[in-house]
């Protein structure tokens, strides 16, 4: 059986004076003994051998390789955010002319990116729904070089097919590009058969609301071209991660596998009991959920269904006086993001799906009352839905 957190643990790098942590290189640039080694440098890429941080940095590849070893990837490439992360993938892969099939339940700042941004560059994006295999190979032609989606999709908690998006995109020749955010340790895209995986650092993997940070998993060769001084999209963008992140990233790493253990523990709970309290809910972890089987066949054992759900209001007012009691009440935060240690909740539909027209999100399901929660790492679980009970029959929601 295949435990990411296992690699992840038997990953030790021991610092300059054998630090139990890695030593954090605070240093922009490097020197050579001789101009020769620089120029060889300039080149091609030296194991062990470091020109520039915008490039390469030794923190930074401590970061690189426990999260290869985590998504079972041969190499890494850490980012200075999620976007920096997908976008330096797509522009790797897509030249002007090319095509994207992508699926239409994505974070907002991504469909904002394929949408508007993309099309300037003269590469066109179809979206799909990631379910619908018949749709999704139905937009293939001999222009499109990628096949894009979450894992476990934003906010609507949707599951894409892995192994069949993966044999689509092989059979076609295509780079299927999976983005792990809302599931790290719980699904592994490329044993999948994905041939990347992308990840906001910001959110789960770090945990503690701190930071923005990205990530790219995928083949030697692909890194390589990441990072080529000529070509390379996350060299000549710039979206490099300062060194003293990367370094406190990688130790709250080790804590992901605990971490991921009680969100889900705890989502699974409140989604149950909203369940019965006869609210709309959506978790994959519910038997209910379309998708609950295929996530159990493609998650890895011990982690649970993630700590992500969204709860159906039907109303915005409602939604809005929901957060705010709930706040007051000391459950969480009115927040974006997610990941944090504290419960975090916010109305995706005017606010990380915002940049998706509203036509666009009635047509995928994604209401105005939705409430998105990122369920935090509560001891007392049940005295968290206690308030939340309170919040919701003082509003007469229940």
């Amino acid at each position: 059986m295949f435990d990411p957190s296992s690699r992840i643990q038997d990953y030790l790098v021991f610092g300059e004076f054998g630090d139990v942590n890695p030593s954090i290189t605070d240093s922009s640039t490097f020197t050579f003994m001789t101009p020769e080694r620089m120029e060889e440098l300039f080149e091609h890429e030296i194991e062990g051998c470091f020109l520039y941080s915008r490039h390469w940095n030794p923190t930074n590849k401590f970061l690189a390789n426990a999260l290869a070893r985590m998504e079972d990837s041969e190499s890494a490439q850490v980012a200075a955010s999620g976007m920096a992360a997908i976008s330096s993938t797509l522009l790797q892969i897509c030249d002007a002319g090319d095509e994207i099939v992508a699926a239409h339940t994505i974070y907002g700042g991504t469909y904002a990116l394929f949408k508007n941004l993309l099309p300037r560059f003269g590469i066109k994006v179809h979206f799909v729904d990631i379910r619908n295999l018949d749709e999704v190979a139905s937009k293939i032609n001999d222009r499109t070089k990628a096949i894009y989606c979450e894992s476990v999709s934003n906010p609507l908690l949707e599951i894409a097919d892995i192994p069949r998006l993966a044999s689509i995109a092989k059979v076609n020749r295509l780079k299927l590009v999976v983005d792990n955010t809302f599931s790290p340790l719980i699904v592994s895209p490329i044993r999948l058969g994905a041939d990347i995986v992308v990840h906001s650092m910001t959110k789960f993997i770090n945990g503690t609301s701190d930071c923005v940070a990205g990530a790219v998993c995928a083949s030697d060769d692909f890194v390589h071209k990441l990072t080529d001084i000529n070509s390379g999209t996350a060299m000549l963008l710039g979206g490099v991660l300062d060194a003293t992140r990367a370094a406190s990233i990688l130790k709250n790493l080790h804590s992901l596998h605990l971490r991921m253990r009680q969100h889900s523990a705890n989502a699974l709970f409140l989604a149950e009991r909203f369940k019965e309290m006869g609210l709309r809910i959506h978790y994959p972890g519910l038997p209910e959920h379309p998708q609950h089987e295929l996530l159990r066949s493609l998650m890895n054992e011990g982690y649970g269904y993630g700590g992500m759900m969204a709860l159906d209001i039907g109303d915005l007012t409602l939604a809005n006086q929901l957060m705010t009691r709930m706040q007051q009440e000391k459950v969480g935060y009115l927040a974006v993001s997610l990941g944090y240690f504290k419960t975090l909740f916010s109305p995706p539909g005017h606010s990380t799906s915002s940049e998706i027209p509203k036509e666009e999100r009635d047509a995928m399901g994604l209401s105005e009352g939705l409430v998105r929660f990122s369920v935090g790492l509560d001891n007392d679980i049940e005295h968290t839905f206690e308030r939340i009970s309170l919040c919701l029959r003082e509003l007469k929601i229940v």
